[in-house]
């Protein structure tokens, strides 16, 4: 037997693993051919296909020798070709792969935070940066997105304060404004999940520089979404005007630039099944429309 399977036996099988013998065996080689550049290719694309069964497969990850190591290997040999943009199918799906294990330790209550610890989410960073649209640009920036979306599923306040330290509320805006109906959705939700902790919240409305540029973002998406509508898209838009509404300086400016087509029938058809969403806008132009808040300290300077 190799000897790296023996040693990440010993390291990382937590005693309520529900994997039959063969199939830990499995996942143990796997691991081990991560640290092989002749093999790891191939223990990416399996470890990938199989990470929704193996609940354990994080931990497992974390602690093996060498393989958060090897993740990152693949993410910075991709890097050379973002700029120029060269990157081909082939290279993305690979990096995908290893993006998918990411997403698998980020989920994970024994590995999230030192996950943040070590800083891991700023190397996919500039994968956000990236404005190609072809299919393997779109796939690796969907992908990254993944992993920063199953970070704020959780709610978790070192989450968020992560988060906000980083450069992440602006990359979202412009995936939000340029990406596709899928990439924008991820975005939005991510955008929608810091807006929905107070911390977020009063980080984004604190300056009015912050809270134009999301307005702004929301409010092109609106026109972009009353020509070609997706009642996906539009449940994260309308939630995050929704929230924003909860903070009084942003009420007060949202009164003033929310979209006329929130307003009318616009998206009536869209919404018609959609209850939740329909709740939602309904409260929203509720909040906006209750008394103006007079006190100067409450609105924003004039830009």
């Amino acid at each position: 037997m190799n000897p790296l399977v023996g040693q990440t036996r010993l390291m990382n099988v937590p005693q309520h693993s529900t994997l039959s013998q063969s199939d830990q065996e499995k996942v143990y080689q796997w691991i081990s051919e991560l640290s092989r550049p002749d093999t790891r290719e191939n223990a990416l694309l399996e470890l990938s296909k199989k990470r929704e069964a193996v609940p354990e497969l994080a931990p497992m990850l974390w602690h093996s020798f060498g393989t958060i190591t090897a993740l990152l290997q693949e993410i910075i040999n991709i890097y050379p070709a973002i700029n120029p943009p060269t990157l081909t199918a082939h290279q993305s799906n690979r990096v995908c792969n290893a993006l998918a294990l990411l997403q698998c330790v980020a989920s994970h209550p024994e590995t999230r935070s030192a996950f943040l610890q070590a800083n891991t989410p700023l190397y996919l960073y500039p994968f956000l940066h990236t404005v190609s649209k072809t299919r393997p640009f779109e796939y690796l920036r969907l992908t990254s997105l993944g992993v920063i979306g199953a970070l704020v599923k959780t709610d978790e306040q070192e989450v968020i304060n992560f988060l906000l330290s980083t450069e992440i509320i602006p990359l979202c805006l412009r995936i939000m404004e340029a990406g596709s109906e899928l990439s924008k959705t991820v975005a939005t939700f991510i955008l929608q999940k810091i807006l929905l902790d107070e911390t977020g919240l009063n980080y984004i409305c604190q300056t009015y520089e912050r809270f134009s540029h999301v307005a702004m973002i929301l409010g092109k998406m609106v026109i972009s979404l009353s020509k070609e509508q997706s009642a996906r898209l539009l449940k994260h838009v309308i939630r995050c005007y929704l929230r924003l509404s909860d903070n009084p300086r942003a009420r007060e400016a949202l009164r003033q630039c929310l979209p006329d087509q929130l307003k009318d029938n616009t998206f009536a058809m869209c919404l018609k099944e959609d209850k939740s969403t329909k709740h939602w806008l309904s409260q929203l132009l509720k909040n906006l429309e209750s008394a103006p808040v007079t006190e100067e300290r409450l609105t924003y300077p004039m830009q």
